[in-house]
């Protein structure tokens, strides 16, 4: 059996075994590293070790570890209170607030795990003290982030349409960024109705004030002293629509809103060098987040000194695993041999929608950015044909590697999970990977049939 078939159906097994069983994913998927790159490969430890995800363990670690020090010292529940008051109470304009915000950091270049790093958290706090589904707000984030990154100043935007032009393909920068951001404003609205945002709209906008903050952050406050529900980030479970079930919790008497202490405006501080150093200076994220935490920690350790306990540590075993076996798929050429093996086919409209289901299924697991960069340049020889729409197909090519982000196992979705709250943590994993892993069939069919399809 050639080994590119054994590693990918081992990928299977992976899955298979981490559904039926209690075991976390990411352990799973180092095992399988380890047996197939060493018995099956011939590589070394050090070599198998090599695809671990470093800048993604520091991000993960680094953000969830800031914002622990800052929900525990009153800075979520201080920005969640001044984002009631920006829409004037209504709490169902919120999501849409994030998603936008997040777009808007994207289009003007910014990537959009930083994006997400920085928004995810508050956008988080703020749905577990008002009730909102984790899932949609979680959703909202990413795909806000996704819908401005093909700006012609994006990042995914400027690697497109510099591909494309390195190919001799001529494209529409323009068509691409409003086909991407459209149809993730499509799937916003989708997630905003699937999961409880019409519930808000009807229920939120005559709420007063003082009253929505004090009261949500007593709940809050009260959920936070409930034992945890076990969970292992892997086997059955909650299916999506128990992701997004609200959790109940003992009615409590309200609280004043919180204050501007010394310790939280040094915290804001911080999240401001946060967001400076890592869209204006284009610093690492986590390296800052980490920076930051540290000297919080140091300043005001009576509440800092256990915030580390709380990363999702659980949640960083299971990315990295997974991550580090699909880096051995790419070095064994897995990869490039679907895509080329793709490209070869004589039909243009049969090799266009393959080539867009292969774009998302990896860039569910691995970098969008190498994704778009190697999956483009094997699309010319059938784009030169002029039988297929240069710019709708890579719209479509786009949208498909793009829109996956939500995935529990990408970097985006790995900050919603690890920054959802511990009791719906797991709900949220699962959720997210039923909608991510929907979205890898949907997303390529989709935008073929509206981008390719009618221009062939």
């Amino acid at each position: 059996m050639p080994p590119d078939l054994i590693a990918l159906l081992v990928l299977v097994g992976v899955f298979l075994v981490a559904t039926v069983r209690p075991v976390n994913m990411g352990a799973v998927a180092l095992v399988a590293a380890f047996v197939v790159g060493t018995f099956v490969v011939g590589e070394s430890a050090d070599d198998i070790v090599s695809g671990f995800p470093g800048d993604l363990f520091v991000i993960l670690v680094g953000v969830t570890y800031l914002f622990a020090i800052a929900k525990r010292n009153g800075t979520v529940d201080w920005l969640v209170a001044r984002a009631v008051r920006l829409v004037g109470g209504r709490t169902a304009l919120i999501p849409w607030v994030m998603f936008v915000v997040c777009a808007a950091i994207t289009a003007a270049g910014a990537a959009t795990p930083a994006a997400v790093a920085i928004i995810a958290p508050v956008a988080l706090g703020f749905a577990h003290r008002h009730r909102i589904s984790p899932m949609l707000m979680g959703i909202m984030v990413v795909q806000g982030a996704s819908a401005g990154s093909f700006s012609p100043i994006g990042i995914f935007g400027g690697i497109v349409n510099g591909v494309t032009a390195r190919n001799g393909i001529t494209t529409d920068p323009t068509v691409l960024f409003l086909s991407t951001f459209g149809f993730n404003a499509v799937l916003g609205v989708v997630a905003f109705l699937v999961f409880g945002g019409l519930r808000l709209a009807r229920g939120s906008d005559s709420a007063d004030l003082d009253e929505i903050s004090g009261t949500a952050l007593a709940a809050s406050r009260t959920a936070t002293h409930r034992p945890a529900t076990p969970h292992s980030l892997a086997g059955t479970g909650p299916t999506v629509a128990a992701a997004t079930a609200a959790t109940a919790a003992p009615e409590a008497p309200p609280v004043a809103p919180p204050r501007l202490s010394g310790e939280v405006t040094a915290t804001l501080v911080g999240l401001l060098f946060l967001v400076v150093g890592s869209l204006l200076l284009e610093l690492n994220v986590g390296f800052v987040a980490v920076s930051v935490a540290v000297a919080l920690t140091l300043a005001f350790p009576r509440t800092s000194k256990d915030a580390v306990n709380e990363v999702s540590w659980g949640t960083v075993l299971l990315i990295g695993g997974i991550v580090t076996y699909i880096a051995l798929l790419e070095r064994m050429g897995t990869i490039d041999w679907l895509g080329t093996s793709v490209a070869g086919i004589g039909a243009p409209l049969l090799a266009a929608v393959l080539i867009c289901l292969i774009a998302a299924v990896v860039s569910a697991f691995a970098s969008t950015t190498g994704i778009l960069g190697a999956l483009i340049p094997l699309a010319v020889p059938f784009l030169a044909t002029g039988q297929v729409w240069a710019t709708g197909l890579i719209a479509a090519l786009a949208i498909s590697a793009s829109v996956v982000d939500s995935s529990p196992f990408s970097t985006n979705g790995a900050l919603v999970v690890a920054n959802s709250p511990e009791e719906r943590r797991d709900g949220v994993f699962r959720g997210l990977m039923v909608w991510g892993m929907s979205l890898v069939v949907l997303a390529p069919l989709v935008s073929w049939a509206l981008l390719v399809l009618p221009t062939a």
